[in-house]
């Protein structure tokens, strides 16, 4: 009966094992979320200093241009 107290006993006592793949995954995030925070950094950045957007995919050729078509073309003077 001893041994099983002192066996008891120990256990109670143990320290906990770090758990080492709970860390690393953690470690892992942080550093996933401190890439995201600066991509969406320089994202915005370059949105709002006058410099070229970030290429989406769309073609805005028509809404980028200073020639645009007028909805009523201009009458000649008689």
């Amino acid at each position: 009966m001893a041994y099983a107290a002192v066996n008891a006993y120990s256990w109670s006592t143990a320290l906990a094992t770090p758990n080492y793949s709970y860390e690393k995954r953690q470690r892992e995030l942080a550093k996933k979320r401190k890439a995201e925070e600066k991509r969406q950094k320089k994202q915005h950045q370059r949105g709002t200093d006058g410099g070229p957007a970030p290429d989406d995919g769309a073609d805005n050729t028509a809404a980028d241009s200073d020639t645009a078509p007028d909805a009523t073309p201009p009458q000649p003077q008689a």
